[in-house]
């Protein structure tokens, strides 16, 4: 019995043998070598042309260059690979005829919840804020939802990357950079952390605040007082932090710290290698966010600043962007001028503050442009207000090397419009994001094709 099962079992490994042998011979056939080889060089090529694409007769506004007539942009591999007026394209490369139509770099909106929140008013779709006061080693990123039906609704307009941030605590967490398109928040992620979200801590303010009884008014600012000393008590502690850790790595025979998760998370900002996105509006609040950075050393960018006019020589002095919006509110007090905030953005210019816009919220990331737009019909120069949502923005969060102008080598997030995309009137007609065309339809668009012919 066992010798029958050897001798199949020597008859099938002897087939199996021939077969192999077989297959050797075929393939080594300059025939079949051929065809094989036909076949890889096919597959290779087929790769490299998937995601090569050009945009043609277009006028191309490079924000950062001259504008160019009529020109193309060649995109390989999500990267913008050439723009220019005479642009040669792989023959295979998908061609977009952009005759009469403008290529701007897609915009970016510096302070949003996008991918954060869902519905505002349900609180169980709504993740920007942890328990507790200081919460630096909180990461934004890994809670982005890539999915949100906001985040299509946001593209409509032009708006290709944002910052998303937590919020509502004195120390919030990392924010982060995200392209609006990608299956997972690693495909979206352009960089984290971009900036440590902070709040300096406030007063009440505005219409409601004149209202306020005598007594509360000195609970606040008892409370502000308090979480002020406790920030920078938290500040020194990190300081301190930094330094046993430095030592230690130095000297090994010095003690081991324990781990600390909040203070190590706040060592790249007293380094002044993560900057500050702090949010300070008065001129109170922003006079003492500027002290703050002064005494810990850090990178810092105003956030919300709507009173930053009246601090605009300091803040060119110390060299202090600013993140300005939604310009579109209204005026804090009921004795400010109307225009106030529409008018800031073209101060802030005058003055030479740096300066960007967002529209602090999730829901209307798409009103973006309408911020620069507003601002340049109130004393803003128009290159500067497609500036302030383009280049600025990237320059002051430190990725003007990856998107914020079409220039070779950059990441290719790009719009196609019909005009000028501050305006309202004015059509986004193609996007790229990261390289890939994005599809433009939205719950929106999806709702307005359904109820546009109801009978």
């Amino acid at each position: 019995m066992n010798r029958q099962k050897t001798i199949h079992l020597v008859v099938r490994l002897a087939a199996f043998a021939v077969i192999i042998a077989l297959i050797v011979a075929v393939c080594a056939s300059p025939v079949i070598k051929k065809l094989l080889h036909g076949t890889v060089v096919s597959a290779q090529q087929t790769a490299q042309t998937a995601n090569v694409y050009v945009i043609r007769n277009a006028k191309i506004v490079t924000v950062t260059g001259a504008t160019i007539e009529r020109g193309s942009v060649l995109i390989r591999d999500g990267k913008i690979a050439e723009v220019g007026a005479r642009v040669t394209a792989p023959g295979a490369a998908k061609v977009i005829d952009a005759t009469g139509l403008s290529v701007y770099p897609g915009m970016i909106d510096c302070g949003t919840s996008l991918g954060l929140t869902e519905i505002g008013s349900i609180q169980e779709t709504r993740d920007t804020t942890e328990l507790g006061d200081f919460n630096p080693h909180m990461r934004a990123i890994v809670a982005v939802q890539p999915h949100s039906e906001l985040i299509p609704v946001s593209r409509a307009n032009g708006v290709t990357t944002a910052i998303t941030r937590p919020g509502g605590r004195l120390v919030s967490g990392q924010a982060a950079l995200i392209n609006l398109d990608g299956w997972t928040w690693q495909e979206m992620t352009v960089k984290t952390p971009v900036a440590m979200a902070m709040e300096y801590p406030r007063a009440p303010r505005g219409r409601g605040a004149a209202f306020l009884p005598a007594e509360g008014a000195a609970n606040v600012a008892q409370l502000r007082d308090r979480q002020l000393a406790a920030l920078r008590q938290k500040l020194e502690d990190a300081q301190a932090y930094a330094k046993a850790i430095e030592a230690r790595a130095a000297d090994k025979s010095l003690p081991a710290r324990p781990v600390d998760h909040v203070l190590e998370a706040l060592i790249p900002v007293v380094k002044g290698e993560t900057p500050v996105l702090m949010i300070a509006n008065s001129e109170r609040e922003i006079k003492g966010a500027i002290e703050i950075a002064d005494k810990y050393k850090l990178k810092l960018i105003i956030s919300g600043a709507e009173e930053a006019w009246k601090v605009a020589a300091q803040l060119k002095e110390k060299n202090i962007p600013v993140i300005i919006g939604p310009v579109t509110d209204l005026p804090n007090s009921e004795d400010d001028d109307y225009d106030l905030n529409f008018s800031h953005a073209g101060k802030l210019s005058k003055a030479g503050v740096r300066f960007a816009f967002q529209t602090n919220d999730a829901a209307y990331v798409r009103n973006l442009p309408y911020q620069a737009g507003t601002s340049a019909a109130f004393g803003l120069p128009k290159d500067e207000a497609l500036k302030a949502v383009t280049i600025y923005p990237a320059q002051i969060f430190g990725v003007d090397k990856l998107v914020g102008s079409i220039e070779a080598g950059k990441m290719a997030n790009l719009i196609v419009t019909d005009g000028d995309p501050l305006e309202f009137k004015t059509t986004v007609k193609h996007m790229f994001i990261n390289g890939k065309p994005v599809d433009l339809s939205s719950r929106h668009t999806k709702l307005y094709d359904k109820f546009k012919d109801r009978p």
